[in-house]
């Protein structure tokens, strides 16, 4: 592949990327007769360009005309509106497991008044963010093989840690919401969100509302295995009734 081929390529891909909103290394493979290593690579260097952002499995285009500051202010007051939320539903000595995410992340601050917890997360993020409150809950941590890309711990290790406890609530993001099946995912490693889930009596999805209704390939957790959905106060009604549709508790922060 000459050098020339590889820039159309990426020039392209940049350009579908725009207008699809997202894609997956898959369908970019099939679609010009490459390897996805090759597409990967591609990504790599369109995402130090400036074109877009790659996501687990793809990529997704870069915000649209909105100045950096401005959109970092606001989504940390939605991110840190459902984490008041989330931390409202969680009582004295529980015992809950927090999954890696900056929006979940969001939740380890409001947790300083809380007494007795006993947490459980796979990031090393959260964890040093939890070792810090003066409430000192008690920390475990899932071990596992280290995922530079999620920046958290995965694999069967962790699993197997995760499965040695029971939990009271599960505090999980997703990248989008498919309407229809669940919490869908770009990372390609969903196995431990799902024993999360499965050891855990509760449920809780943190998710801004411009994330629900994206179709994203991977589904990480079905409808039903989710509790209730925490999301801010721009979700509309219609998606609301449907998301209550599925036996699923809907809470949109007033903030």
């Amino acid at each position: 592949m000459t050098k020339r081929n590889t820039q159309i390529r990426r020039s392209a891909i940049a350009s579908l990327v725009e207008e699809q909103g997202e894609v997956t290394v898959e369908e970019l493979a099939k679609h010009y007769q490459t390897s996805e290593v090759t597409i990967r690579k591609d990504l790599a260097s369109l995402e130090q360009s400036g074109q877009l952002l790659r996501r687990y499995g793809g990529a997704v285009s870069l915000p649209k005309e909105t100045p950096s500051e401005e959109l970092e202010l606001t989504v940390s007051e939605q991110k840190l509106s459902l984490a008041t939320v989330a931390a409202s539903l969680i009582h004295d000595h529980n015992r809950i497991l927090i999954d890696s995410g900056s929006t979940t992340g969001a939740l380890i601050s409001q947790l300083g008044s809380k007494k007795g917890l006993l947490v459980m997360t796979n990031s090393l993020t959260a964890a040093n963010a939890l070792n810090e409150l003066e409430s000192e809950p008690t920390l475990l941590m899932t071990g596992g093989t280290w995922d530079a890309h999620s920046d958290s711990f995965q694999g069967q290790v962790a699993e197997v840690a995760l499965r040695s406890y029971d939990f009271d609530q599960l505090f999980i993001g997703a990248d989008g919401i498919d309407l229809e099946r669940g919490t869908t995912t770009f990372n390609e490693l969903i196995g431990l969100s799902r024993v999360m889930a499965e050891v855990s009596r509760q449920v809780i999805v943190m998710i801004e509302s411009d994330k629900i209704g994206r179709r994203i390939p991977n589904l990480e957790l079905a409808w039903e295995c989710i509790d209730i959905v925490v999301t801010d106060k721009h979700l509309s009604d219609e998606y609301k009734q449907i998301i209550e549709s599925k036996s699923v508790r809907v809470i949109r922060a007033e903030r």
